[in-house]
C-alpha cells in the first residue's frame, strides 16, 4: 500500500525528488535532506508501513540486511569513525514521519551529534521477571 498524504511515499514513488543512494522494488536508500551529519541516509521501504509494529518481517529482513551493506558504503566514503543506525517509533520516540524508515548517521570525533539516554538503575530480580514476561510473548 502507498499513501497519497505520506512524504516518504511520494519519495519512494519518485514523485518528490531525492538523492539516491540505492533503489529496487522494495527498497529507496536516500542521503537525508535534514542531515545530522554529512553521509546521513535513510532506508524507506517502498510500501507504506507506519512504524516497526505495522512492519512484516520479509519487508524488515530486506531493510535491516540493505541496512549493513549502505552502513560500509557511507563508511568507506565518508571516512566515519562510527556510525548510528536509528529507527524511531512513535511521537514520543523521536519519530517525524509515519512511515518506517531506519538512519544511518555517520560519527566523527567530537562532531556534536546527541543520540543517547539517562541509564536507569535495575534490581536483577525484576529484570529476570521482566525477560520472562516478554519471552511470552515471543
Amino acid at each position: 500500500m502507498i499513501k497519497d498524504d505520506c512524504i516518504f511515499c511520494k519519495i519512494a514513488k519518485g514523485d518528490i525528488p531525492s538523492a539516491t543512494i540505492y533503489e529496487s522494488n522494495e527498497l529507496k536508500c536516500i542521503l537525508d535532506v535534514a542531515p545530522a551529519n554529512k553521509g546521513h541516509a535513510l532506508i524507506i521501504p517502498k510500501e507504506h508501513f507506519d512504524n516497526i509494529f505495522e512492519l512484516d518481517a520479509e519487508t524488515a529482513a530486506k531493510v535491516f540486511s540493505f541496512a549493513t551493506i549502505a552502513a560500509k558504503a557511507i563508511k568507506e566514503e565518508t571516512n566515519c569513525d562510527g556510525l548510528n543506525i536509528v529507527q524511531n517509533n512513535g511521537e514520543v520516540a523521536g519519530q517525524t514521519v509515519n512511515h518506517f524508515h531506519m538512519h544511518i548517521i555517520p560519527r566523527y570525533k567530537d562532531d556534536g551529534v546527541k543520540l543517547g539516554w539517562k541509564q536507569l538503575e535495575t534490581n536483577p530480580d525484576e529484570q529476570n521477571e521482566l525477560a520472562k514476561a516478554i519471552k511470552s510473548r515471543l
